[in-house]
């Protein structure tokens, strides 16, 4: 497993793929049977398995027909540790703010 902070984009797309593919074989499915059921080709799975490079919609039909959705659910959020935290995170910010040069 790679470690995400230390690994470039492309490192991080194979590993992904890599356990998409155990998850599939987990589940005892084809690459043509993960295709049929994602409504993409065959190639497309054989090229991700390979190579990890998809696009995010494929990404998700893949991760939808494995089962995986809700472990998307947790990406990205925002985790507040302190009161003060808290409040400035629930005045959600509307734009960046300006740089000045």
């Amino acid at each position: 497993m790679v470690h995400f902070g230390l690994a470039t984009t492309d490192e991080i797309a194979e590993d992904l793929a890599e356990r998409l593919r155990a998850h599939r074989l987990a589940q005892n499915l084809t690459q043509s049977e993960l295709a049929a059921r994602a409504g993409i080709s065959h190639k497309t799975i054989t090229n991700f398995e390979k190579s990890g490079k998809v696009s995010l919609d494929v990404f998700l039909r893949i991760v939808f027909v494995l089962g995986l959705s809700e472990s998307l659910s947790p990406l990205f959020e925002l985790k507040q540790q302190t009161i003060k935290e808290m409040e400035v995170a629930a005045q959600r910010r509307q734009r960046a703010s300006r740089r000045h040069p």
